[in-house]
């Protein structure tokens, strides 16, 4: 049997071949007769354009975080509006403000109409819409200061401000400030919505009686799980200073509300299902194994671990997780983006035997992993 690991005889031709290939590719006469040839422009012209708009992706992001800033959204929800009546209101000269418009009817997210006005389109119309999507679009502007040298970046010179934006979060353990964990609780409160929406999509809860989530911020996940089971039990663990903002609501009742860190506290028991809802990626491996690991000593047999969060692709990268939420870990220093295959054997170096990766609908969203206590033979 051939050591896979060996690189076999045909390494050296694939590789000149290759390389062959990508010269003639490169070539600017091969670039400008494939570019009138019929059967190869259309693919030259995807591919340019595709290129283009990484160039310009900056850009967008930026015409996008100005649009969102300006609640431009918001002022178009009731009808169109000119250039110069978005201007007045923000501040901003007509022609510049028309040159902002222009370009986010070219992204799709407005439209223009007759006599110089612009309406919502449909992805505009979301902005508004998507609980916490505005708040996450806002705070970016710490991840592209991050940014501004992607070279020192990735070389690991930059002392990124976004590692400070939340200290409660890296390694306060319930010694933070309680006006940043009430801001940094909001924001999560406001996108965990549409993360419960599509993790309990795809997780039964059938025959749960008590789910504890761990890391639960102000119960946001854990109110979306009760409302979808009557009879389910609650319990919400998390720092203090965080679990101390829960805000009482008519599911209050059927929650209990403890407070603690997962780093140097014992988890409760009593719970048959215990849900982390983007915690792993905040933390380093030696953290997010001992925290399976507590998971799994917490549960019965029988019992059942959520995770869900953003996951890179593993073998096959994928734009959300591998050019998005693995920068933005990086950025925060703490944590890591991992794939459902990690994560899944972390779960099982825990004890974990069945373990499920599930396909959630918008991966770029969250993605899920469920892993099961069996008994031990």
């Amino acid at each position: 049997m051939t050591d896979i690991s060996m690189p076999s005889k045909s390494d050296p031709a694939r590789r000149g071949l290759s390389a062959r290939i990508n010269r003639l590719l490169a070539a600017p006469a091969f670039q400008a007769w494939a570019a009138r040839f019929p059967l190869t422009r259309r693919m030259v012209r995807r591919d340019g354009e595709a290129l283009f708009d990484l160039v310009a992706g900056f850009c967008h992001s930026q015409v996008l975080m100005a649009l969102v800033d300006l609640r431009i959204p918001d002022m178009l929800m009731d009808g169109p509006m000119t250039a110069s009546a978005l201007g007045h209101r923000c501040r901003i000269p007509p022609d510049r403000m028309a040159v902002m418009l222009r370009a986010a009817v070219s992204m799709k997210l407005l439209k223009s109409g007759r006599q110089g006005t612009f309406r919502l389109a449909r992805k505009g119309a979301a902005l508004v819409g998507v609980p916490g999507l505005r708040e996450m679009i806002l705070h970016h502007s710490v991840l592209y200061g991050d940014l501004s040298d992607p070279v020192a970046f990735f070389r690991g010179e930059v002392e990124t401000q976004l590692a400070g934006f939340w200290p409660y979060v890296f390694g306060a353990d319930g010694q933070g400030d309680p006006d940043v964990a009430a801001t940094y609780s909001n924001l999560m409160a406001q996108s965990q919505l549409m993360v419960a929406q599509d993790t309990l999509s795809v997780v039964s809860l059938r025959g749960v009686k008590t789910l504890m989530d761990v890391g639960g911020g102000t119960g946001a996940f854990l109110r979306a799980a009760l409302q979808t089971s009557p009879k389910l039990h609650g319990v919400l663990f998390d720092l203090p200073e965080v679990v101390a903002g829960t805000p009482e609501t008519p599911l209050s009742d059927r929650i209990t509300v403890q407070g603690g860190s997962f780093r140097h506290d014992a988890l409760p028991k009593g719970a048959d299902a215990i849900s982390l809802i983007r915690i792993l990626y905040d933390h380093a491996d030696e953290t997010v194994a001992s925290l399976i690991g507590a998971v799994y000593a917490a549960l019965p047999t029988g019992g059942k671990l959520i995770i869900s969060e953003p996951m890179t692709g593993g073998d096959t990268p994928q734009r959300a997780g591998d050019a998005y939420f693995a920068l933005y870990t990086m950025a925060m220093r703490t944590g890591k983006a991992r794939s459902a295959a990690e994560i899944s054997d972390i779960c099982h170096k825990a004890g974990f035997s069945q373990i499920r990766a599930l396909k959630a609908p918008r991966p770029f969203i969250t993605s899920v992993v469920v892993a099961t206590k069996t008994a031990t033979i």
